[in-house]
């Protein structure tokens, strides 16, 4: 099971001194506070926004993911 890493978004857009008013007009938002909200949680990327989201981050789709394990009950 694989969940979506929104810490390494917000982290890796720091290391390229991205704004989120950058990452807006790079993904097409309409500003920063929008964007803003889908790092956060508050909104879900839409699939088609991963290729433009990973070219903006310059990495892969795939470093978006990270794997969870499941919880066993004992």
């Amino acid at each position: 099971m694989s969940g979506f890493n929104l810490d390494y978004i917000a982290r890796r857009r720091k290391e390229l001194k991205l704004s989120t008013e950058d990452m807006a007009k790079l993904l097409g938002y309409s500003n920063g506070s929008v964007y803003w909200k889908y790092e956060h949680g508050v909104y879900k990327f839409n699939a088609d926004k991963l290729p433009l989201l990973a070219s903006a981050l310059k990495c892969r789709i795939s470093h978006f993911y990270t794997l969870k394990l499941a919880k066993t009950e004992s």
